[in-house]
């Protein structure tokens, strides 16, 4: 074996032994709004600092459904293998019993208006502004869901019982799974659904915003990625530079 033979084995042993570097960043939420059932579609929560889910205790016209959104692709870098992914919120409201929140993918875009819901804690939303998100638009009020009430994956990528005020999570393989598709193509991504207790009155939680006061209560993505390591391009370069060698040999 030549010496530029061994040197290129050399190099091929020490290219693989590089591990791929693994990073966890935290993602602000880019906007959130609240879909507040209400068959004229004029009711949004864009700028308030609560995000509901469930029902609340209106006797109709009482389910509330969060919707939040991270720009993934802003804060992790094209071609990174995303190994996890966990959602976590701030509750913070007078109903502390128990109840299942799952997160459910959106498969439409929504926006986010200057609407500011104050009254009743803004649980029961008010005058959506141009741009919002409402029970029938995905813009108010030029662009409709294709489903009233948001149009989403029926199963959640995770879900949580929410209980008392507090901080709580929500991770899972297929959540990840959702994090890539949204790091991959960016056309997918649409963020997701907060949909908690729609059986029953009173089951509504409230949920901080991006626009709360306190910064730490703020909605935060956390990714778990891997940076795929120099070692295959860095192999795949050696391995080229090693076939023109011996072609420039045997000519």
């Amino acid at each position: 074996m030549s010496r530029s033979h061994l040197l290129l084995g050399s190099m091929l042993l020490m290219l693989a032994a590089v591990p791929a570097l693994a990073v966890t960043v935290h993602v602000p939420s880019s906007r959130d709004n609240t879909l507040y059932e209400d068959p004229n579609g004029g009711l949004s929560n864009g700028a308030g600092t609560g995000l509901f889910a469930g029902r609340s205790s209106q006797s109709q016209n009482s389910i509330r459904r969060g919707l939040v959104f991270f720009d993934v692709a802003s804060m992790v870098p094209a071609g990174s293998i995303i190994t996890g992914a966990t959602l976590t919120l701030f509750q913070a409201s007078t109903n502390t019993a128990d109840q299942s929140v799952g997160l459910h993918r959106l498969f439409e875009s929504w926006g986010e208006g200057t609407s500011n819901a104050t009254s009743g804690n803004g649980g029961s939303g008010t005058a959506a502004t141009i741009g919002d998100a409402t029970w029938l638009h995905r813009t108010f009020s030029t662009t409709l869901w294709s489903i009233p009430g948001g149009f989403f994956d029926g199963s959640a990528s995770a879900s949580t019982t929410v209980g008392g005020n507090g901080f709580y999570s929500w991770s899972s393989a297929a959540l990840a799974a959702d994090a890539q598709s949204f790091l991959d193509n960016g056309a997918t991504n649409s963020g997701w659904l907060l949909r908690g207790n729609e059986q029953s009155s009173g089951t509504s939680k409230r949920f901080a915003t991006r626009e709360e006061p306190i910064a730490m209560n703020r909605p935060v993505l956390t990714l778990e990625y891997v940076v795929p390591g120099p070692a295959t391009a860095a192999i795949g370069l050696a391995l080229a530079l090693g076939t023109n060698r011996r072609r420039r040999i045997t000519i």
